[in-house]
Parts: C-alpha cells; structure tokens; sequence
C-alpha cells in the first residue's frame, strides 16, 4: 500500500510503498477514504508522543470501508462503512467495562500506538468495541473531520462541561477544535465567546455562532470575557494548549465555573502554571476531556443529521495524500482557517 512515512522525527515525510497491514483475529482493516490532518499530528511527528516509534505513519480522524475483518471479529463485515474514536478501548479494562473507553488502560490509537490513516488501509484492534457505522447522510470525508477535533469538542462541551442553554462559554483559540467547540455550543443554547489573535478565524467563529469575539492580540481575553459576562463564563475551554490559555480560560471563570481542557499540553507547554488561588476561592472546577466513546457517537450523529451541527462547514481544504504529506510539518503555523481533509490517497 501507499503511505506517508517518516524514518525520523522533524524529517520530512515520504509517499512510498509499504506492507500492508495484517489482520489480527479482532481486528478490522479499513480501506482510508478520507483522513483529518490534525495539530496532533504534528507533536507525533516533532517527538512529543512517547507512544510514536520509527519509521512511523501519522493519520487517526479516518473514514472509510471495512475490507477485511478478523476471525473473532462478530459484529461487522466486509463493505460497511465506518469510522473510528481517535483513541480506542480494548474492551475488558476496568475502564472500558466502566463505559470509558477514551481512557482505556491499554488504548490503541491510530497514528500513535501503531502506523495511522495517512495510508490506503489502517487495521484497527478490538474492533468490536471500536467501530462506528456512518449514517447515510454523513459522507466520509464530513466523517473524518470529526475523528478527533469535532468528537472531543462535542464531549468537552456537553458530558465534561455540561453546557446549558443561556450559559456564557468562552473558547480560547479558533482552530479545528475551537470552532467545533464554539458550534456545539451554540447549537445547545449557550451564549459563546471566542479568543483568538487571528481575525479571519475569529470571522469563522462568528459564522459557527459566536456571539461575541475577542482579538487576544489586542486586548486582555481575562477582562473582555469578565465585562462581556458581567462577571465570568459558566465554562471556559482551552481548546489550544498553551500555557498562556489555559491561565486565560481559567481566570476568566465566573465563581463555580468549569475549565475544560481540550488542547494538549505538550513540548514546551507541558504542565504550565494555574491560578490555584482562584480555583480554591472561587470553588473552580478543572476538568479534561480525551476523546469520546464509539458508543456516544450517536448523539453527535443524530444532531447532525437533523442540521442542528454543520461539521462539513468546518472543511477549509481538501488534499491529497501528498499534499497532506506536505503540511504536516507546517501544522504549527496553523495553515487554513478550518479543517484540512486528505480525500485522495493516491
């Protein structure tokens, strides 16, 4: 098969032919149709995942058709067609018999723990517990955008967060995540204020729902959000991980409000400082969220499928895998002002 490797971290990536991969006994093989290119992506390629091993293939929003299933495998067959969380349960840790599969024990991701979807075929283990079959109306590539960005936002902000109608949530940065998030929320009722220092992603926002949008590179998020609210949002996301937001996202809490971190806090971002005076006087609550279960996509699905979300209005580019291969290590300039989708693989 053709995919997109790289022999060492911050080394540019090669479209070559590689082995296909084998199919385990619970394990599914997918054909890629369609594959999300993620920020996360890119900290697997500059070597801030331990779970990345050399040679390596990036790729894990995937959609596509099942075209060959493992012995053990019961409920799926040859021709459906799929998706996947980003991170995947095994099914028999204390966790994933809890129903918390998106902090598996032994979780197996894409991209990460074994090659990903930037390839024509990705096997995925435990695919009983893992697979996700697409409603008719949602296309593959729509599907892949929601592989990490959309499907993390829709649980950060609805099961993590508990966003309800009328609340204030602010969302500190505009990327994939961010706007998923700033969609979702204003798709449930909430009143959404959106932080970044880019003004056409801050337009992009407004366009996904937000009602009210704050140039960080102007002026202070903290105190914009205060006066906006009149004292604080009800929930606050980091949907960038830097230290910078999440101290935004924090401090800009009303008293008994929620931080969600979404973003990863990875390389020189890694443990920043919090304001834990604030989180103790004000009763704060600090909360992450990593992924969604295979089991809750069905409540994503279904406000999709009634209109209520748009992710296909998140897709800025469509790219072939070559172009993908291209842009990986461009991610942290944050090209495009949405979601970049590889729906060609040759």
């Amino acid at each position: 098969m053709k995919a997109a490797v790289f022999e060492q971290f911050r080394m540019p990536l090669e479209v070559r032919n590689v082995p296909d991969p084998v199919t385990e006994s619970d394990a599914a093989v997918i054909t890629v149709l369609a594959c999300g290119l993620c920020r996360s992506d890119w900290h697997g390629w500059m070597g801030h995942d331990s779970d990345v091993r050399l040679p390596h293939v990036p790729g894990h929003e995937l959609a596509g058709v099942v075209s060959d299933v493992g012995r053990a495998v019961k409920h799926w067959s040859i021709g459906q067609i799929v998706t996947v969380p980003f991170c995947c349960g095994c099914g028999t840790c204390e966790q994933c018999v809890c129903g918390n599969q998106q902090i598996c024990d032994r979780y197996t991701q894409p991209g990460f723990t074994q090659w990903g979807a930037f390839a024509e075929f990705v096997a995925i283990r435990h695919a009983d517990v893992n697979l996700v079959s697409l409603p008719e109306e949602i296309d593959v590539v729509t599907a892949a955008s929601l592989g990490c960005r959309f499907a993390t936002s829709f649980r950060a902000v609805v099961v993590q967060g508990r966003t309800q109608p009328g609340d204030w949530v602010a969302v500190h940065g505009c990327g994939g995540v961010g706007l998923s998030a700033v969609m979702i929320a204003a798709a449930l009722g909430a009143q959404v204020i959106a932080v970044d220092i880019r003004r056409d992603r801050l337009e992009f926002a407004q366009r996904c729902g937000a009602a009210v949008v704050i140039d960080a590179a102007e002026t202070d998020p903290v105190a914009a959000i205060k006066d906006a609210t009149r004292g604080g949002a009800h929930v606050s996301l980091d949907a960038l991980g830097s230290r910078t937001t999440c101290w935004n996202s924090v401090k800009c809490l009303r008293k008994r409000g929620r931080h969600v971190q979404i973003g990863l806090m990875l390389g020189s971002d890694s443990d920043p400082p919090v304001p834990m005076s604030a989180v103790i006087g004000n009763e704060l609550e600090i909360i992450g969220s990593h992924g969604m279960q295979a089991f809750e996509y069905s409540r994503m699905f279904r406000m999709i499928s009634s209109g209520a979300l748009r992710p296909d209005l998140l897709i800025s580019d469509r790219v072939t895998l070559t172009q993908a291969a291209e842009l990986l290590p461009k991610m942290h300039e944050f090209p495009g002002n949405g979601v970049t989708v590889i729906d060609r693989m040759i």
